[in-house]
């Protein structure tokens, strides 16, 4: 975890990602992200074959801002075909049909979906498992939310220390409960040793 200054710009993200580069990391297949300003192009920066995904939760909100309440229920159905498609192509036609039902009310919501397509379709080609995996960043966010439940009750800290101090020991604490093994995970390293197979290495 890395603890920011509230700026959370292109040269935050680089930093971060040579961090990771610098402790040893030499390679990263997929990055599930939400959008933030200069993320995808830091990572790229450092790890140019990186496939980025962006989280597809966080988009659905963010059109969601642009629709009237009476029509959510609609726009909602319509926009679950895009991305619940079965296949990328599927996707794209049923965004087009999107575009065609809503476009004089909503066009903003539109065209957010069409501005970060190349991003946005990232998991159509990946088999349903690795999707399920990389769709979202619900992952962290419900690791930022426990967090934010430690945090909330202190108006200010003594020191930067103090704070980073409590963030390491509620990090602690919420890790002894990750247990739960990813689901079908042998399935999906052989789906990633195979689709990655010229950048693999094996233990």
């Amino acid at each position: 975890m890395w603890i920011g200054d509230g700026a959370e710009g292109a040269n935050f993200w680089l930093s971060v990602i040579t961090d990771l580069q610098n402790r040893g990391v030499e390679d990263i297949f997929i990055a599930s992200v939400d959008g933030l300003t200069g993320f995808s192009d830091a990572i790229h920066a450092v790890f140019p074959q990186t496939e980025v995904q962006r989280c597809i939760i966080h988009q659905i909100r963010n059109s969601l801002k642009y629709v009237t309440w009476k029509d959510k229920k609609a726009f909602t159905a319509d926009l679950k075909m895009v991305y619940q498609a079965a296949t990328r192509e599927e996707a794209e036609a049923n965004l087009l049909k999107l575009e065609e039902t809503w476009k004089d009310k909503y066009a903003a919501a539109i065209k957010s979906w069409q501005n970060n397509w190349e991003e946005l379709a990232t998991f159509f080609q990946f088999p349903k498992e690795i999707r399920r995996l990389i769709y979202t960043t619900n992952a962290v966010e419900g690791y930022h939310r426990q967090l934010r439940k430690r945090t909330k009750n202190k108006s200010m800290f003594p020191t930067p220390q103090a704070a980073r101090k409590l963030l390491y020991l509620a990090t602690m604490d919420i890790t002894k409960k990750w247990t739960s093994p990813i689901r079908n995970w042998p399935l999906i390293l052989n789906q990633l040793a195979i689709r990655f197979e010229d950048r693999w290495s094996s233990p």
